[in-house]
């Protein structure tokens, strides 16, 4: 039975659409997307028994059923279920612990303030906390196979995550841990190697979508400089290169396939994309209610949260076509100048390293890509009258009137025009920073990914970008009131959280799940920031 429910799953992946103007059926893309849809998630495999223990609540995180591993064969798990019927939740969640390893969360590794270490030995503490050995799939289980150690969020987040792992290894290199930064390189690159791409996170429920591209920069992270390292490498970011362009290949100005959007003049620049139209499996009691009270078509809504989980932002207001409720999400309508400028860091990296290597077709073919895409941002992303770069609606032709901290990331990658560059810091200034750090939007939802919020890949993209350009004076403002905010919280908890109001200078709130501890790119960041000029910075 699996094989017929992973060819109908691969079928449905290659058929999809987004919409009446997208392009379908990209023979470019087939490879990757019957791959990664053949790989039935939890909720795939279980049907009806997923459901009803989700829909039930029978767990207070979203996430352990989707984790559970199977003491034995799923379709004699499903057969038991089917003859236990009718079940009351008691029974039902007896059943479920008896057929399941059903994880659960670790303790806090908060400790009183009295006892509380310095907070670079805390941190250098928590390492070894972090870190899982490599790891072998267990059958019916989603975890992935992974060959090395590597080190993960913290928790509720059990597994390693795509772009949290680039902000944990900044920390790592400060650490002296170059051998798990190392190891974390070549655990990615083996997902690419097996499944095309690097998947959102290490479980089969993530498969079917990424997150937003770090890879090329964990590889300059890396002290590896051998020469056939460095080929292996580039060979993996020239094919997580592909798999962000599938369907580029005949797109027609106004369309969209898969990741790529071809824009009225020709140019091409990326969406964030999920060809699955189910509720995630990590998260499916609440996209299903959410689909219940909206009056969107489920599938469409489905669609665009699991674009929204792709761009790691899950979720704000940026996102929202009425700015404020969820039910509005239409994430797959928009081109993002973050997703953007990290394919041109990608496209600058993989031109450099084909340079170094000798290989001058492939250094010039993606010397042209970034040129174009960056051109292509600043006619397309660019909000000349306000300063700042924006999302732009492709069906609605307009920039979207949502100001973020995603338009830093075109300063951190180098996509920018110094002139520009120089009014975003001051569009910065006026609207994002606030005394705590900088803030995620200007928008105060209840989403996470909104005021007040402030995230740490946010702090260390803005400085390092605003330092790129010579900004140097409020990117050292903002890092200084950022490392204020965490060390103050840690004094009076004793740990580092995923999250903070950065106008409150206190722990975060909003989203899905409660606020997790831990925390690998809170860690990383606080780690990796420069301190030394911090005590000239005020609020």
């Amino acid at each position: 039975m699996l094989w017929r429910t992973a060819a109908c799953i691969a079928a449905a992946f290659l058929s999809v659409s987004t919409g009446p103007q997208d392009a379908v059926g990209a023979p470019s893309a087939s490879a990757t997307y019957v791959r990664t849809a053949a790989t039935p998630t939890p909720g795939d495999l279980f049907g009806p028994l997923y459901v009803d223990v989700e829909t039930r609540g029978l767990f207070s995180d979203n996430k352990a059923f989707a984790d559970a591993v199977p003491h034995r064969a799923p379709s004699a798990i499903l057969a038991a279920y089917r003859a236990g019927a009718p079940w009351t939740d008691a029974r039902l969640k007896a059943f479920v612990e008896a057929e399941f390893d059903i994880p659960v969360l670790p303790p806090s590794q908060a400790v009183t303030a009295k006892t509380a270490t310095p907070l670079e030995a805390h941190i250098a503490s928590l390492w070894p906390v972090l870190t899982r050995p490599a790891h072998r799939s267990e059958a019916g289980g989603s975890a992935l196979a992974l060959p090395k150690p590597y080190v993960v969020p913290g928790g509720r987040f059990r597994e390693i995550y795509y772009w949290d792992s680039y902000f944990t290894m900044l920390g790592l290199v400060r650490d002296g841990r170059a051998d798990l930064v190392d190891s974390m390189v070549d655990d990615f690159g083996a997902l690419i190697d097996r499944w095309g791409h690097v998947p959102n996170g290490a479980r089969t429920y993530y498969l079917s979508r990424s997150q937003p591209p770090f890879f090329y920069a964990m590889v300059g992270l890396s002290s590896a400089r051998d020469r056939a390292v460095r080929r292996r490498r580039l060979g993996w970011m020239r094919r997580e290169h592909a798999f962000w362009m599938a369907g580029e290949d005949g797109v027609k100005p106004g369309q969209a396939r898969l990741h790529v959007v071809a824009l009225a003049d020709g140019e091409v620049l990326n969406r964030y994309f999920d060809a699955r139209r189910t509720p995630r499996d990590e998260s499916y009691s609440l996209d299903v209610q959410l689909a219940a009270a909206s009056r969107r078509p489920a599938t469409e809504l489905y669609q665009d949260l699991r674009a929204g989980a792709e761009s790691g932002w899950d979720f704000g207001s940026r996102w929202l076509a009425d700015g404020r409720t969820l039910a509005s999400i239409h994430t797959t309508n928009l081109i993002p100048p973050d997703l953007n400028s990290l394919l041109y860091g990608l496209e600058t990296a993989i031109a450099a390293d084909c340079r170094s290597l000798g290989d001058v077709h492939c250094a010039v073919a993606y010397d042209h890509r970034a040129k174009a895409r960056a051109r292509a941002m600043r006619r397309w992303l660019w909000d000349d009258a306000d300063g700042l770069y924006r999302d732009y609606d492709w069906r609605a032709k307009r920039l979207t009137p949502s100001a973020s901290a995603a338009t830093l990331y075109p300063l951190f990658t180098g996509a920018a025009r110094q002139a520009d560059a120089v009014r975003v810091a001051a569009f910065v200034r006026r609207n994002l920073l606030a005394g705590g750090g900088l803030r995620t939007t200007t928008a105060a939802t209840g989403q996470q990914w909104d005021q007040p919020n402030g995230w740490a890949p946010l702090q260390w993209i803005a400085v390092q970008g605003l330092q790129r350009y010579g900004q140097n004076a409020l990117a050292q403002e903002i890092g200084c009131r950022w490392l204020a905010t965490v060390k103050r919280n840690y004094a009076d908890s004793g740990k580092l959280v995923e999250k903070y109001d950065v106008e409150a200078a206190r722990p975060g709130g909003g989203g899905e799940y409660p606020l997790q501890d831990g925390f690998g790119w809170t860690n990383g960041v606080t780690r990796a920031l420069d301190t030394g000029k911090c005590a000239a910075a005020t609020d």
